[in-house]
């Protein structure tokens, strides 16, 4: 989540390490408040002369190896699809195959990255200043790509699937340790989080590892994976090789969001990113080309919002400022690091496309937690904002892993119609379809929340639609069987397809249901080529059927959603739950 750099300039000095344990303990927790209002002012400049460096970097180590224990966080059998593999190395070509791919299907790549974490999994310490484990976003990212070719004159589809990891700068730091070396910094007991903050640093020159593992985008036909506690970097389609990290010519050095958007009409390319220390959010336009930023504004936050997404539409970027937020400074007072608050206000903000600060037109709406929009446009004097919400967040909060897995799948289960937008008290993850309408004029919300049978995230649209008025949004579900709740099991994953109504008060669904055991990630829109309706295309996803442990990709027409998939095509290798998926068409991917 946070970033530091270390520059060989100035000298630092090491404190005398106390030879009780307790006296340890004491120190660490006397000096933390000093070391959290350190941490928060980045980056750190000091000069060390190389033999001082290497013997201190070699002292540190050895302290880490004596006072933490790395050990593996345990799978439910549940979880097994979470587990890490291993790059497969040449691509390897797809022969199972039910159905057939369309003949207008576009010959392009269809790609997703995920969490995949190195050294058999993800890790949690055990030391004497307590616990702190990574969480399941954490892992390593890892490329899963499905390459889709035709043969000149005969029209036989050639289908090609490899993996790779992606090789961000930490990832080539701990894979040439061949050893974990990040201590987790994320959850757990304030202290261990505190102490693992200061020895990232000292030893890698950065808090967290960068990790690559969220999503990929195509600007101005290069292509780039990204998670947005750090740089995006941009990579080969064909090869799925690393190129380099991408800061728009020296123009971006802080995180980079998730979920840019094109903005419809000039192909700008609009990001955010968001820091733990002022200014916590800054907002950026990047040319069509992608070679300059041709804007960029801090919105003057007062507190650092966890946002994961941004909208546009023709005139406007939209923001998300809800009470998810994350503040080193609560570790000192045996908080957690990232905290959802319920009771906090929340808001979106409306913004001219060049605008500052002062232009952002603020509506207050009801807490809750946003991590994806589906869409936004403009209506006349209305900005409509459509998302998934959920009214508490499923980021890291304390407790045993199970007890959290438990507890998010007890508040999931099917729902029943509500009335006046009132949610119950037992649902507090059901994330549901939400539109917001803002006007401009008056400022005035109107908030309507759809009554879905199952949970849904993820959404995706034709991406031709974002910033305009769209008719449809498709989402990855999953339902939930009650007498399974204690187990942490689902039982059924799916698709669903929204149609939104031109009243704005509805909406109707269909699902497309896999066989009992299999889930879905990466879900993603293939537009038709000569398509002119908006449904004119296939939704693309891995799936995985936890039964009998096998991988797949569903090719899924959307204009006959509910029917059979066309292909359903088998992997050679077994493809873990990830995010976010893309297609890039070929004729982009040369």
């Amino acid at each position: 989540m946070l970033t530091l750099e270390i520059h060989d300039k100035g000298f630092l000095q090491m404190p005398s390490v106390p030879t009780k344990v307790e006296d340890l303990k004491g120190s660490i927790s006397s000096v933390s408040k000093s070391l959290s209002r350190d941490l928060v002012h980045f980056p750190i400049v000091v000069d060390i002369p190389k033999a001082v460096k290497e013997t201190s970097f070699k002292l540190l180590d050895a302290f880490v190896d004596f006072a933490f224990e790395f050990v593996d966080q345990p799978l439910l059998p549940s979880q097994s699809n979470f587990a890490p593999v291993e790059e497969i190395g040449e691509a390897v070509r797809v022969t199972t195959m039910e159905g057939k791919i369309p003949d207008d299907f576009p010959e392009g790549v269809y790609i997703r990255n995920g969490s995949n974490p190195l050294f058999g999994g993800l890790k949690s310490t055990k030391s004497i200043f307590g616990k702190s484990s990574h969480v399941w976003i954490e892992g390593e990212g890892m490329f899963h790509a499905l390459h889709f070719t035709r043969e000149k004159g005969r029209g036989t589809w050639n289908i090609f699937y490899n993996n790779k990891h992606i090789q961000t700068d930490t990832f080539k730091m701990e894979i040439h340790r061949k050893k974990p070396g990040f201590l987790p910094a994320i959850e757990g007991d304030s202290p261990a989080i505190l102490l693992a903050y200061i020895l990232n640093v000292l030893r890698f020159g950065v808090v967290n590892k960068y990790l690559s593992n969220t999503n990929i985008f195509e600007h101005a036909k290069k292509y780039y994976s990204i998670a947005e506690n750090h740089l995006p970097q941009e990579i080969d389609i064909q090869s799925l090789e690393t190129l380099g990290n991408w800061n728009v010519n020296g123009a971006w050095n802080r995180p980079f969001t998730s979920h840019p958007k094109k903005a419809p009409g000039t192909g700008e390319l609009v990001i955010m990113g968001i820091y733990p220390r002022k200014p916590y959010f800054e907002l950026g336009v990047i040319s069509a080309d992608g070679e300059k930023m041709v804007h960029k504004v801090d919105l003057k936050f007062n507190r650092c919002s966890l946002c994961h997404d941004i909208g546009v539409t023709k005139r406007y970027n939209v923001i998300m400022d809800f009470p998810l937020t994350i503040d080193i400074n609560r570790l000192c007072r045996g908080d957690t690091l990232i905290k959802y608050d319920k009771d906090g206000y929340a808001r979106i903000g409306v913004m001219p496309r060049y605008g500052d600060a002062d232009s952002v037109k603020w509506f207050d709406v009801q807490p809750c937690c946003v991590f994806h929009l589906i869409n936004c446009f403009e209506d006349n004097d209305e900005v409509i904002v459509r998302g998934c919400r959920a009214r508490e967040s499923v980021l890291p909060r304390p407790g045993p892993e199970v007890n959290k897995l438990e507890t998010f799948f007890k508040g999931s289960k099917e729902t029943s119609s509500t009335e006046n937008n009132n949610e119950s008290s037992d649902e507090p993850f059901f994330f549901r379809v939400c539109e917001w309408r803002l006007n401009m004029r008056t400022g005035e919300v109107k908030e309507e929340n759809a009554t879905t049978k199952f949970s849904m995230e993820f959404p995706m649209i034709n991406e031709k639609f974002i910033g305009l008025r769209n008719k449809f949004g498709y989402l990855q579900v999953v339902d939930l069987e009650a007498s399974c709740i204690s187990e942490g099991l689902a039982k059924y994953g799916g698709l669903a397809k929204l149609y939104f109504k031109e009243d704005g008060e509805s909406i109707i669904v269909e699902y497309h249901m896999f066989p009992k055991g299999t889930f879905c990630s990466g879900a993603t829109f293939v537009p038709k080529p000569q398509g002119t309706d908006e449904d004119d295309g296939w939704l693309v996803t891995f799936t995985h059927n936890e039964n009998i442990n096998v991988s797949q990709v569903y090719v899924v027409d959307a204009k006959n959603f509910a029917t059979h998939s066309v292909a359903t095509i088998t992997l050679p290798s077994r493809v873990p739950y990830g995010f976010h998926g893309a297609f890039m068409p070929s004729d982009q991917a040369r």
